[in-house]
C-alpha cells in the first residue's frame, strides 16, 4: 500500500507562507496531478511530499506513518525531475542501476530489476549508449527506468516533459500512461502546466490557488463543475469564456461562463452578437475570437474550417443550460 494523508500542511519561509493549510487524501495506486498558476506552490508541496522541503507545520503520512522527520532516502520515494539530470560519464544501464549499486544490491538482482524497466520504457537497445547520444524523450524515459528500479512507493514526477518538443511530449505522456497501466499498486503525483497531460493522465487533479487548495476531483467533474470561478477559468483550453456587466444580467448572475464548444452559432438574433476578430483554423476545428465589447474576446469553436474573417458580424447563443454562473464572490450559484 503507498496512500498518502496531508493534514494542515503550512510551508512558510520567514514570514512568508507558500503552502497554507493543505489537507489531502491520496489512495494507494492513485494518479493525482497537480496544477494551478505559476507560483501557486505545487513544486514546493511535491518537494514537502519528497522531504526535499521541510514541512513548516501540519503532518505527511504514507500509509499511516508519519513521515516529516524522516530522510527523503527513507521514504521510498522516487522524484523524475524535468531537466533528467542523468550522469553524463554513465551509460544508460549504469545511470538506472546506480541508486541500486549503492545500496549494495547483489548484482544478477541490479542487471534483472534494470532489463524489467528498461523492457517497459523500450530502452533495451539503448543500455550501452551515453546521455549525450539519446534524444530528449529518450533521457527521460532513462530518467524514468532509474525511478523504477528502486521499486518506489510513490513516484513524484515534476513537470517531465516539459523540455520535450510537441511530438515528443504526446509519445512520452502516452509512455507514462502505459507506467501507470504496468504499475497499478504504485501511487503517482505529477506536476505540470499542461492542460492535455493534467486532463489525460490523472485520476483526480488537484488545483492549487496560491498555495491553498481550491478544488479536488476528477478531470471531468473539474471540467463541467468547477466550484470556483477560479477553477472554471483555469481547467480546459482554450479557457472557459466569461461575461459579466449587461452582458450576465439576463442570466441573473454576477459572471455567466460558457465554454468555447457550447456556443452555437445563430443566423441573427442570438443572445450575443459581435464582430470577428480573428479565426484559427486547426484543421478538425477552428476557434473564432469575436469582439462583443466586453473585456476580453469570446472564443467560439466551430467544427471544421472557420468560415467567418475578421470584421464578419457573428451572432451566437450558449446551448441550452450549458453554462455556468457565479456570483460577485466567484461562487457558482446553482440553478
Amino acid at each position: 500500500m503507498s496512500d498518502l494523508k496531508i493534514t494542515n500542511l503550512y510551508k512558510r519561509y520567514g514570514a512568508v507562507e507558500i503552502l497554507k493549510d493543505v489537507n489531502l487524501d491520496i489512495a494507494s495506486g492513485e494518479f493525482i496531478v497537480f496544477v494551478g498558476p505559476s507560483g501557486c506552490g505545487k513544486s514546493t508541496l511535491l518537494r514537502c511530499i519528497s522531504g526535499l522541503e521541510s514541512i513548516s507545520s501540519g503532518t505527511l503520512a504514507i500509509d499511516g506513518k508519519v513521515v516529516n522527520d524522516v530522510a527523503p532516502s527513507k521514504r521510498g520515494i522516487a522524484m523524475v525531475f524535468q531537466s533528467y539530470a542523468l550522469y553524463p560519464h554513465m551509460n544508460v544501464f549504469d545511470n538506472m542501476a546506480y541508486s541500486l549499486k549503492l545500496q549494495n544490491t547483489p548484482k544478477e538482482e541490479i542487471r534483472a530489476k534494470v532489463s524489467a524497466a528498461a523492457e517497459k520504457l523500450q530502452l533495451t537497445p539503448y543500455l550501452e549508449r551515453l546521455p549525450k547520444a539519446l534524444s530528449g524523450g529518450q533521457r527521460q524515459r532513462v530518467a524514468i527506468g532509474r525511478a523504477i528500479v528502486r521499486d518506489p512507493k510513490v513516484f513524484l514526477f515534476d513537470e517531465p516533459l516539459s523540455n520535450l518538443d510537441a511530438a515528443l511530449r504526446v509519445q512520452t505522456r502516452l509512455e507514462i500512461a502505459r507506467l501507470k497501466e504496468s504499475l497499478p499498486n504504485t501511487t503517482m503525483i505529477y506536476v505540470t502546466h499542461d492542460q492535455v497531460e493534467a486532463m489525460t493522465l490523472a485520476d483526480r487533479i488537484v488545483v492549487l490557488n496560491a498555495g491553498r487548495v481550491e478544488q479536488v476531483g476528477t478531470p471531468m467533474e473539474l471540467y463541467e463543475n468547477p466550484q470556483s470561478l477560479f477553477v472554471a477559468g483555469f481547467i480546459g483550453s482554450p479557457k472557459m469564456n466569461f461575461l459579466s456587466g449587461r452582458f450576465a444580467d439576463k442570466f441573473n448572475a454576477h459572471t455567466v461562463g460558457v465554454r468555447s464548444e457550447h456556443l452555437d452559432i445563430a443566423p441573427a438574433g442570438g443572445v450575443w452578437t459581435g464582430k470577428v476578430i480573428y479565426s484559427e483554423n486547426l484543421g478538425s476545428d477552428s476557434y473564432i475570437y469575436v469582439d462583443v465589447g466586453s473585456e476580453e474576446p469570446v472564443i467560439v469553436r466551430q467544427n471544421g474550417k472557420a468560415s467567418y474573417h475578421a470584421g464578419d458580424e457573428l451572432s451566437f447563443s450558449p446551448r441550452g443550460d450549458a453554462f455556468l454562473r457565479f456570483d460577485k464572490e466567484g461562487q457558482p450559484i446553482r440553478h
